[in-house]
């Protein structure tokens, strides 16, 4: 992967991870770095869906490519936020 591939996944990273803890109601517990994390793992797996799909590459913008990517991410960051809510409240028994 070159540097400008690994900016751009960075950066697409950063975009989805917001938008998919905004889709996620209420307050989630995870740090910046893991929202990020999960946004370029839904990235990724989102466009490789939208490609198995054939929906990848349409005409003007990639509304269904963006919606699964941003769908992914919000059940990362909900999971993650869960895992580390659940892992907290044994800790505290």
């Amino acid at each position: 992967m070159e540097i400008s591939g690994f900016l751009s996944a960075i950066v697409i990273g950063i975009v989805i991870g917001v938008l998919g803890r905004l889709v996620v109601p209420g307050r989630q517990r995870i740090g910046v770095l893991w929202t990020i994390l999960v946004g370029i793992v839904a990235a990724l797996v989102g466009a490789a869906i939208a490609a198995a799909f054939g929906v990848a590459d349409t005409k003007g913008v990639d509304w269904i490519e963006w919606l699964i990517q941003i769908g992914l991410a919000a059940l990362g960051v909900a999971a993650l936020d869960r895992f580390k809510d659940s892992g907290r409240s044994r800790s505290h028994r």
